[in-house]
């Protein structure tokens, strides 16, 4: 019997929709029909810039997943995957002849977002394009969670771990602007770094234990008064800590976290007002991670397609009537890819209208078709 012929059905359209669902995990946490402007500084969202409308060589800008369909359709748009704290800037001062067709009412500009050479189309430290026509070297991309540009693994200044996608990586630029991070790396990232911060933690916890509490030292010294007010301990500083611990780590290249190391950060008032200062706070935030949002987006979808009775009712099909289906399903997804490679041949938006119209016309060739 031909391989081909044990394949299910149900096994092609669920490998489908594994692919469907990665592709659509990043487009699933943003609204495709409302601009995201009344909402404010978004906490993360998908986002667009218009190479049609701001050119390089002007301002930058960027605009929210709606308006690249609404109101850019067409236009030649850089996909810039999601960024954080960003409001859209669609039809605002930026764009000398673009009004905004889904919230025409808008500030001049946006005085919080923060922009890069990516909403121009440029990307890593070489700043070249992607997909980089020159470029033959086949090479992923990854994103650096505080400065959100996007690199080459090739460019890191180290090699890219196994199970990259589980974890963040922050670009050497950004360790150097915030040295701080090297004493966290030395501890949380690379090998043996789980077991050296449990080590450390250990040491503080024995510490801890050995050590008075500090109610008890201030009674032994001075006899409280019944008006005034205790003071809590500050909490020890981790940073300090591992400082103390005296382990360093070559301070060059890209550094790749392991899953969870935001908890690990220090949290005392001192480590916050340094993280502010930096303006990167938001690595405290664990649902500011880009896999966090994503999955909030997968279970977004799933939530809204609820259980599906197509896939039910093929599983009654008998094996010649699921083969027939196959084989249709197939020419289908092959006329539907190349379908939407014209558009990306033309860097244009697929709208819906766009897919409505294709199955029209797969509605008319297949009428056609049962005619003759």
């Amino acid at each position: 019997m031909c391989e081909e012929q044990t394949v299910s059905l149900v096994d092609v359209l669920q490998e489908d929709e594994e692919l469907e669902e990665e592709a659509s995990a990043v487009l699933a946490g943003s609204d495709s029909d409302h601009c995201s402007y009344p909402q404010g500084y978004v906490k993360r969202q998908a986002l667009y810039a218009c190479n049609t409308c701001t050119p390089k060589g002007g301002e930058a800008a960027g605009v929210c997943l709606a308006c690249s369909y609404k109101c850019h359709e067409g236009h030649d748009l850089f996909e810039l995957y999601t960024k954080r704290n960003f409001r859209c800037d669609c039809g605002n001062g930026k764009f000398k002849d673009l009004q905004c067709k889904l919230h025409p009412e808008k500030d001049e500009f946006n005085t919080l977002n923060k922009y890069s050479q990516n909403f121009f189309g440029s990307y890593c430290t070489c700043g070249r394009p992607y997909p980089d026509p020159d470029d033959q070297v086949e090479d992923e991309m990854i994103q650096c969670v505080v400065c959100e540009d996007w690199l080459h693994g090739r460019h890191l200044g180290c090699s890219v771990p196994d199970g990259v996608e589980l974890q963040e990586m922050i670009c050497e630029a950004c360790m150097k602007k915030n040295p701080f991070l090297w004493v966290y790396a030395a501890h949380l990232a690379g090998p043996g770094a789980a077991a050296t911060t449990a080590a450390a933690q250990q040491r503080a916890d024995e510490s801890d234990a050995n050590r008075p509490p500090v109610a008890t030292q201030v009674e032994e010294a001075v006899e409280p008064s019944p008006k005034r007010p205790r003071r809590e301990a500050e909490p020890s500083c981790r940073l300090e800590e591992l400082q103390a611990a005296a382990r360093e780590a070559e301070r060059r290249g890209a550094v790749f976290w392991p899953s969870a190391w935001r908890c690990r950060l220090c949290r005392c008032g001192a480590c916050r007002a340094r993280l502010s200062e930096a303006g990167v706070s938001f690595l405290l935030d664990e649902s500011d991670t880009v896999l966090a949002y994503e999955n909030k987006g997968k279970s977004s979808e799933r939530t809204q397609q609820g259980s599906d009775p197509l896939m039910s009712a093929l599983d009654n099909l008998n094996r010649v009537q699921q083969l027939e289906i196959i084989h249709g399903y197939n020419d289908m997804k092959s006329e539907l890819k190349d379908f939407l490679q014209t558009f990306a041949a033309e860097g244009k938006v697929v709208t819906s209208d766009d897919i409505h119209h294709f199955f029209e016309q797969q509605s008319e060739k297949r009428r056609r078709e049962s005619c003759t």
